[in-house]
């Protein structure tokens, strides 16, 4: 996790500006993705902010992890050209980083997934995440009539509360399903119509007892635990729907014409989460840091 010398033929040479250690380069680089163990040496980072040979400011995607090829924790990367979006004037390049595919996924989840409609209220799991973070302001901004989120740390709560949410239910770690479903119910104002769920567990079973008949789950992720205690008679009495998302279902297009949209909402002060901007020396730390669970905020390197 350095800079390094490579042959940048085939690709634009992005020197990069802002590097985020993501939960998805710690599974690649211990191979504990579904993509199994990357071939090594490689540089870690899937996605970062940088400049063209221009000076254009940008936004990349890599393969690195993935497939063979280096990533983004470096002073400059080798990116095909479909995989960069030009970013707007005076986006914030850590910020935009740290925001990054979290927020895509946030922001597709809420829309092409979820399907929010102006004046709905709207539940996040994990508000204190970055994906969590990033939907509290997005429901927002798409409409949302109330936001409820549900963090486990006394810092997310507080984060969660700054970002806008109108009510935060503490997720405890002796939660049972008919506990939080009822915290659930006090937090809400009148019905519930869609959650956003990172989680699993427990919380996605507490929210689906109280999701309004017709209402949405989109779950984009299993933080608290690979299965849910769900049960039939509450999907069928409610005519309950749970959505699957994940970022790999976007076309490149979608991918870049979402990213524009989070880097002009972040550029004009609309949208942020928090991070911690790290220099490229520090890496290791950083890294140790984000693999452990230690870092309270998303670890941003910065190589120049």
């Amino acid at each position: 996790m350095s800079s390094y010398d490579a042959d940048f033929s085939g690709g634009v040479r992005v020197a990069v500006t802002a590097a985020p250690i993501t939960p998805l380069d710690v599974l690649c680089a211990t191979g504990t993705s579904y993509f199994g163990s990357p071939p090594v040496p490689y540089v870690p980072g899937v996605q970062g902010v940088g400049t063209r040979p221009d000076g254009t400011p940008v936004w990349f995607a890599t393969d690195a992890g993935m497939r063979p090829g280096d990533g983004s924790m470096a002073e400059y990367a080798n990116v095909p050209e479909a995989d960069i979006v030009e970013l707007p004037p005076g986006a914030d390049p850590a910020l935009v980083a740290a925001l990054g595919l979290s927020a895509v996924a946030a922001w597709q989840s809420l829309t092409s997934c979820g399907d929010l409609r102006r004046g709905e209220q709207v539940l996040i799991l994990g508000g204190g995440g970055i994906v969590g973070q990033a939907a509290i302001q997005i429901a927002r901004l798409l409409g949302a009539r109330r936001v409820v989120t549900a963090c486990r740390s006394a810092r997310a709560q507080a984060r969660a509360a700054e970002l806008g949410a109108d009510a935060v239910v503490p997720l405890l770690d002796d939660d049972t399903v008919p506990d939080l479903a009822a915290r659930l119910r006090v937090a809400l104002d009148g019905p519930l119509d869609l959650v956003l769920d990172p989680l699993f567990g427990i919380p996605a079973a507490a929210a689906l007892q109280v999701l309004h008949p017709g209402g949405r789950l989109v779950n984009l992720g299993g933080s608290a635990a690979p299965t849910a205690p769900i049960d039939s008679a509450t999907l069928r009495s409610g005519s309950l729907r749970i959505l699957g998302y994940t970022n790999n279902s976007l076309t490149k297009p979608e991918r870049a014409e979402t990213l524009r949209t989070i880097a002009a909402h972040a550029a004009a002060g609309r949208l942020s989460v928090s991070y911690e901007a790290v220099p490229l020396s520090e890496a290791p730390a950083a890294w140790t840091a984000q693999s452990s669970g230690a870092a309270t905020s998303r670890q941003v390197l910065l190589p120049r």
